[in-house]
């Protein structure tokens, strides 16, 4: 009988799996980490304007004001910081 691994075990395996890439590559440059806070900010920043985008239009279209540009914003505000979340932790 086969038992897939707990989530512990998993961690464990991950951890163990990017401190031997670390040992093979050597730190990151600067560069890198850079790189990597422009990918999270843009991550989290597109899905929040083509939610606002997609607001102001339903709103110009059904002449309702700002009615619907603030909860698409703020959905895709959450739609990014999830998306983030689990690309940082992807990592």
């Amino acid at each position: 009988m086969s038992r897939e691994p707990d989530g512990l075990l998993r961690s464990v395996r991950r951890r163990r799996e990017r401190h031997d890439r670390w040992r093979k590559s050597g730190e990151p440059s600067f560069g890198r980490y850079l790189a990597q806070v422009g990918v999270l900010g843009w991550i989290i920043v597109i899905p929040t304007l083509l939610g606002t985008y997609l607001g102001r239009w339903i709103d110009h279209w059904l002449g309702s004001g700002i009615f619907w540009t603030g909860p698409l914003m703020l959905c895709g505000l959450a739609l990014g910081l999830w998306s983030g979340w689990r690309w940082m932790h992807g990592q």
